[in-house]
């Protein structure tokens, strides 16, 4: 039933795009000219098209699907997988290609902010909000040559805008939800400033799934605030920064005795997190030279049967120097980093890791048809020996509108401060000695483009490695608990992308991800990855109304690594956000969640929300 209520409505989606398509006429065969999309993050500024595993989710496209927090809109990303446990306030990781949580690196406006005192230095999305967000950017595959250890999966950076202006927006709906963001700010060539603040707030619904007999809900508040500067000096230097403070409270349901199985209990969790940077940018002996300063902190608590209290903090010194030479077609970018992490958690026990780097990554206009980039990174851990890394990658456009590209890269992951002190571990002999994970990974990409850029798309097929994995093992015999270098996981993978322009203000955008991930020791599959995803975005854009109609499915997946592993049963649900515009400056707004009101679940035993509606209004000024 799911399956056909996923194809039926695909394909009404599509049928009613296409008509509207054979209602623009003439409207629809014009020429367009179409701009290069731009990833940053790759170090230098790369177009997304020849660079292999990368995507932009752009303001736009966050304002047309109606995403209020991260959690929301990267799940359309092909080969990620967000495992939330609980609608509101439940933890919301990422896993990128089947790699676990903490081999993704995420960033704010450059600014490391994965836990460091979490058991895999994962990060925790289930508080970010997307309202101070301009742009995603999303690598996948193993980039560790650009950033170092935590990014064997990939990396997700967010870039907070400039606001120029008055942007505020207001909205209310099921469960007692109220939701508040404004934004104040000027923006010009020399300097911009602007702060914002939004508040979101629910009663929820109960994060053991009410289906199992759980009926108290399970409210979620969280509050963020951030603050955004630049300035231009004469003479060529600027300086530029931001700050960025968040704070939740969630309740959350436990594993209470005498059955030890997730039901309602009165549990809660507080988090509180800030991070921030300042970078002075300056043109020296024909290179333009960044010097930067990044922190994040983070304390968490949790008030349960079981209670912890965890804090965690970053800081990251960057140099890096950008040029060009051979009348520019090929760029280089080189630098040096000094990251240290200090965590203490809810043991008692406290330590503190660090790592020096150097990198350096080119990029190359060999011909009018061939692009090659190349990137080098050497880390020298205090506590785990250095790594080396490195990730080559071409493209070829062929003519006809294709893009040939590939890539290879060799990724590393330093144990976290959980793994470092053995924590929760217990051995009369000594604990094993950690190595770093490490990765490599191959992927090749077709694309094309229509010559009106109209229609797009992009297959790849991938492989990815990982070696050393860190694993929690416990012996039945000795009770021995503790972490030890043992496992080896392999992720194959093929994910198909496409957007088309269909006329009429109609948008059709199209993912899809096959993955297979497993444990190389026993071939079972790797917990908490389904091995198919998708989505289906149909937009639309008209003289008032706008909006979206967006359709997900996931299959089966199994929830733990054992033989016996249960499956969390495979879903489809669908949502829409419209926006009616009033005036040039006033707008009301409309999200409508899980439209058919299916019975689903992310996480085995975690409940989402039957269909839900919120209203709103939005002020541009």
């Amino acid at each position: 039933m799911k399956r056909s209520l996923f194809a039926s409505t695909a394909a009404l989606a599509v049928f009613t795009a296409f008509a509207a398509q054979a209602q623009s006429g003439a409207q629809s065969s014009d020429p367009t000219e179409v701009e290069d999309v731009v990833v940053t993050a790759a170090r230098l500024p790369a177009v997304v098209s020849e660079t292999p595993g990368a995507r932009v989710i752009d303001g736009a496209t966050i304002e047309q699907r109606g995403a209020v927090f991260a959690a929301d809109i990267l799940a359309d990303v092909p080969g990620l997988s967000v495992v939330r446990t609980g609608a509101f306030g439940g933890v919301a990781q990422v896993r990128m290609r089947g790699a676990t949580p903490g081999k993704t690196l995420v960033l704010v406006d450059g600014v490391p902010v994965n836990d460091p005192a979490e058991i895999n230095g994962a990060y925790d999305f289930s508080g970010f909000e997307l309202g101070d967000v301009d742009r995603i950017e999303v690598l996948s595959g193993p980039q560790s040559s650009l950033w170092g250890s935590d990014a064997i999966g990939g990396v997700i950076a967010f870039t907070t805008r400039e606001v120029d202006g008055i942007r505020a927006e207001g909205e209310a709906g099921s469960f007692s939800t109220l939701r508040g963001r404004v934004a104040v700010g000027t923006a010009n060539e020399t300097s911009a400033f602007g702060v914002w603040a939004s508040r979101f707030h629910t009663d929820g619904i109960s994060a053991a799934d009410e289906a199992d007999g759980n009926d108290e809900a399970d409210g979620f508040d969280n509050t963020t605030l951030g603050a955004k500067g630049r300035y231009g000096f004469s003479g060529g230097l600027t300086l530029d920064g931001s700050l960025r403070w968040s704070e939740s409270r969630a309740d959350i349901d436990g594993f209470p005795a005498p059955t030890y199985a997730l039901a309602d209990t009165l549990d809660t969790t507080e988090s509180e997190q800030w991070s921030g940077q300042v970078r002075a940018r300056l043109n020296l002996l024909g290179l333009d030279h960044q010097f930067s300063f990044a922190a994040s902190d983070i304390v968490r608590d949790t008030v349960s049967s079981f209670p912890s209290h965890f804090e965690a903090d970053r800081q990251v010194w960057r140099w890096q120097a950008d040029g060009a030479a051979l009348s520019d077609s090929l760029r280089y970018a080189f630098g040096a980093e000094r990251e240290d992490t200090s965590g203490s958690l809810s043991s008692g026990l406290a330590e503190e890791l660090g790592a020096t780097s150097v990198f350096a990554v080119a990029n190359w206009d060999a011909t009018e048809r061939l692009n090659l980039t190349g990137a080098l990174r050497w880390d020298d851990t205090d506590d785990f020996g250095s790594e080396t890394t490195g990730r080559l990658s071409a493209a070829f456009e062929p003519g006809g509108g294709f893009i040939l590209s590939g890539a290879w890269g060799t990724g590393f992951k330093a144990p976290s401060i959980s793994q470092a002190v053995c924590d929760f571990c217990y051995s009369s002999a000594p604990f094993p000695v950690l190595r770093p994970e490490t990765a490599d990974s191959v992927e090749a990409a077709i694309g094309w483009a229509s010559a009106d850029g109209r229609i797009e798309g992009r297959a790849t097929v991938y492989r990815l490695n990982v070696e050393d994995q860190i694993t929690y093992v416990s012996d039945p015999v000795t009770w021995d608990s503790y972490y030890v270098n043992i496992a080896e996981t392999r992720t194959d993978g093929v994910e198909l992308e496409g957007r088309a322009r269909l006329g009429g203000g109609f948008d059709l955008s199209l993912a899809y991800a096959w993955t297979d991930a497993r444990d190389q020791s026993n071939d079972r599959p790797l917990a908490r990855v389904a091995e198919h995803s998708g989505s289906a975005t149909l937009g639309w854009t008209g003289r008032r109304l706008s909006g979206a109609l967006t359709i997900r499915a996931e299959g089966d997946e199994p929830d733990n690594n054992t033989a016996t592993a249960p499956t969390r049963e495979g879903f489809v649900t669908a949502n829409l956000n419209a926006a009616w515009r009033l005036s040039d400056q006033v707008a009301a707004t409309l999200r409508v969640e899980n439209l058919a009101d299916e019975h689903y679940q992310q996480v085995l035993g975690y409940g989402e929300p039957g269909r839900s509606a919120y209203v709103g209004v939005r002020l541009r000024y």
